[in-house]
Parts: structure tokens; sequence; C-alpha cells
């Protein structure tokens, strides 16, 4: 499995937000009214409970292999299938809150030009928080990521495992 890159987690969400700020400008351009869709109020907060998942996940993934490691006596081992999912899920998490944030960030970037209407402050609001809680998602999956990593083999001789 490789690992995520933040290159590629950071191209994603600037691609987005660009395109979305674009097709904002083509919505509002077109319609005399301006109409422009919602960004809904559950968006930072799914993002945020993900983030918390993931972040919760990885916490005990680390205290579980660190007293594995230890030869704690009746530890709880964790399982390699378990922590390819849980990193699997990571990975996934991140790349869709990338595109995501970006989505939303490109949109706030078009209402910052439109603060004085209230609606769209609120609006501007949202999106703000949903990149905010999007970028924790990206930064909980990494450390996911991070803590069940394999550790590098030592072994230059070249000899079968």
């Amino acid at each position: 499995m490789k690992q995520l890159r933040i290159r590629t987690l950071a191209s994603l969400f600037v691609v987005a937000g660009l395109l979305s700020w674009a097709v904002s400008k083509l919505l509002v351009a077109r319609d005399s009214l301006g109409t422009l869709p919602s960004v809904p109020l559950a968006a930072p907060i799914v993002l945020g409970i993900i983030a918390a998942a993931l972040a919760a996940t990885a916490f005990s993934l680390r205290s579980r292999l660190r007293a594995q490691r230890d030869r704690v006596p009746g530890a709880k081992g964790v399982e390699p299938m378990m922590a390819a999912r849980a990193v699997v899920f990571g990975q996934a998490s991140a790349l869709v809150s990338a595109l995501v944030s970006g989505v939303y960030g490109g949109v706030g970037i078009f209402l910052l030009a439109h603060l004085d209407v209230p609606a769209r402050r609120d609006q501007a609001i949202y999106a703000a928080l949903a990149v905010v809680a999007g970028i924790a998602v990206i930064a909980a999956a990494l450390f996911l990521e991070r803590v069940c990593k394999l550790p590098e083999d030592d072994d230059t001789e070249g000899a079968p495992a």
C-alpha cells in the first residue's frame, strides 16, 4: 500500500477550489437572481465527526501497538487486516476530504466578495468551517497512516524472510 502524498492532496484541493470558484461565478453571472447552491451547516459537522473518528482510531491503535511492542501482559494485539482497513479508510477519507474542502473553499472565496448579504455571510462562515474540518480530517488520516506504518527493515544481506 502506498503512502499518501501531501502534494496529491494539495493538488486535489486547489483544482477543486478553482473549479468550484469558477462554477460559482458562472452560476451567479448566468442567473439574474444570483442563485448559488448553499453550503449546508452539516458539512463541517460531518467532517468534524470523521476527523474525530480517525483520530480516536489512530490513538487506540497507537496505544495497542505500543503495548504489543513492549510485551505488556494481557495486551490486546492488533490484527494486520484491521490496521490495513483503518489505513485504507483514512486514505479514502483524506482524498474525499481534500476534494470536498476544495469545493467549499472555492465557494467560500467566491462568497468573500458578497459579505454584505447576511445569507451569503453565513454561507461563507459554513464554508470556512468546512475547510477547517476537512483539513482536520486530512491531518487525522495522515496521523493514522503514520501510526500503522511498518518499521523499515534493517536487513541488508538479502536473506529471504
